[in-house]
């Protein structure tokens, strides 16, 4: 059954915020937003056109100057007042997450939480841009070398993380004494217009953050990434679209972050503590009902225990209730639009059609909104699309290895490599295991890897930099050498 639950009224804004004011779209667009546990109707936001774009970009590059110029403790204490305002209206964000995006309560809040800690985090970091002085090796000279922002920021940002992909790439640009475009994703742009709002409160000076919500993404985004004045591009979203801007940031040679998709591997071993294994499977599987780039996605488990852990799996998978995040007692929300559900669906069909056998859920139930149940396969074939697509659901593909180099050798056959899972009680696995996978993060009896003081970020296709840690405010400066005698 799908609980239900009248949604709470937000008074957020709905126009775009550049240079400091809430402006209509220019050619008067708006897009709706609507709320993926009915599918009706919660808001109905400006859509921003290419010459909202232009005033944007103009805008942070007229703000530049004096921000960067900003001594680093001011610039971390800004960031530290924007903490502080997350904290105390954690609630009320969660809300709005849940409205625009479908997740449960529990999962916005914690959202909010770690989305909050970015602006702590790089608070502390702008006065930790460090540079380097040491004689060259012919003794003629001193090098010097500074690291200063890299100028205007093009922020591309997602809709299942709608706060914390915002202030993950805000925050170090702020830090670092950058001026940002921030484009959410059109799904859930509220969660974005509402931290616009609140950075203005914690006293971010005008033009420094803008915010362009929009259904013409491809446009306004190619639009700033022709002008000469943006310097840098942050997205994260699928690795299709990344590889798009990629090719549109080549022509002015534009610096790119890119936190791309992801296929984790969830390897256990027949030493593994299986109620571990299940209590971190149903963390990395099911945080944000499976939408997160680092959700487990195939899992690897050793014929030995196979039985049981798949047994354990479809217990803890049946424990969920599904229906509206805001409803309570939830704790699977619905897929963020129709076209997400479909595509999950439609993978487990397949993986079905070709012999895998279903152990629980597995159907879309009827009634309105975006809902698919939590899923156990077992059986899959190795070839199936479910274990070589981002799945981007609730659904478990389980498929078994004999030996430590096969599963590997599996883990690793896929053009993904953002991170993986392993679960052993023997040390000396874990850490060789650790480093032969193709990733760029490994949980180790570990579900959950995230964290804004660690570099979070992936090999081959998922990604290019990192993002978190020292290594995040580093993406946002350019390294200048001086040549200096005396």
């Amino acid at each position: 059954m799908i609980a239900t639950s009248a949604p709470t009224s937000a008074s957020v804004p709905t126009e775009l915020y550049i240079g400091g004011q809430w402006l209509p779209a220019s050619d008067g667009s708006v897009m709706t937003v609507v709320d993926p546990s009915t599918g009706d109707e919660i808001a109905s936001v400006a859509s921003a056109s290419e010459d909202d774009a232009v005033a944007a970009v103009d805008a942070a590059s007229a703000a530049l100057p004096a921000w960067a110029a900003t001594p680093p403790r001011e610039r971390g204490e800004v960031l530290r007042r924007a903490f502080d305002l997350m904290t105390q209206r954690a609630d009320d964000l969660a809300r709005l997450i849940v409205l625009e995006n479908g997740k449960t309560l529990t999962d916005a809040r914690g959202e909010i939480a770690y989305a909050a800690e970015f602006f702590r985090w790089f608070s502390e970091e702008a006065v930790r841009i460090n540079g380097t002085v040491q004689t060259a090796p012919s003794g003629a000279n001193r090098i010097l070398v500074v690291h200063q922002p890299i100028g205007v920021s093009v922020l591309v940002t997602p809709w299942n993380f709608p706060a914390a992909m915002a202030t993950r790439k805000i925050g170090p640009a702020l830090a670092a004494g950058c001026t940002v475009v921030l484009k959410p994703a059109s799904e859930t742009p509220l969660t974005a217009l509402a931290l616009a709002g609140l950075l203005c409160e914690a006293g971010v000076p005008d033009g420094v953050v803008n915010v362009l919500p929009s259904r013409r993404s491809g446009a306004v985004v190619g639009r700033m990434l022709t002008d000469r004045r943006v310097r840098k591009l942050s997205f994260t979203g699928s690795t299709e679209v990344g590889r798009t801007l990629l090719a549109a940031a080549a022509p002015a040679v534009i610096s790119c972050s890119m936190e791309l998709g992801g296929n984790a591997p969830f390897l256990v071993f027949e030493d593994a503590d299986l109620d571990a294994a299940v209590e971190g499977a149903m963390i990395a599987k099911m945080r944000n009902g499976g939408e997160a780039c680092t959700a487990a996605n195939r899992f690897y488990v050793h014929a030995s225990v196979a039985a049981e852990f798949g047994e354990r799996l479809v217990t803890a998978m049946s424990r969920l209730r599904m229906g509206s995040g805001l409803a309570d007692g939830v704790t699977l929300g619905p897929l963020v639009n129709a076209e997400a559900r479909d595509k999950v669906a439609s993978l487990v069909d397949a993986a079905v059609a070709e012999g895998a056998r279903v152990l629980v859920g597995g159907a879309v139930p009827a009634g309105a909104g975006f809902f698919y149940p939590a899923t156990v396969l077992s059986d899959v074939a190795p070839g199936s699309a479910i274990l070589a697509q981002e799945i981007f659901g609730p659904v478990a593909p389980l498929v078994t290895f004999t030996e430590e180099a096969e599963a590997v050798a599996l883990a690793n056959d896929s053009e993904y490599g953002l991170v993986s899972y392993v679960y052993t009680r023997d040390l000396a696995r874990a850490l060789r295991v650790g480093e032969a996978l193709e990733s760029g993060m490994v949980g180790v009896n570990r579900g959950i890897v995230s964290d804004p003081a660690a570099p979070f970020g992936g090999v081959k296709q998922s990604g290019l930099g990192r993002e978190g840690g020292h290594d995040g405010i580093l993406e946002y400066t350019e390294s200048k050498y001086l040549a200096v005698t005396w």
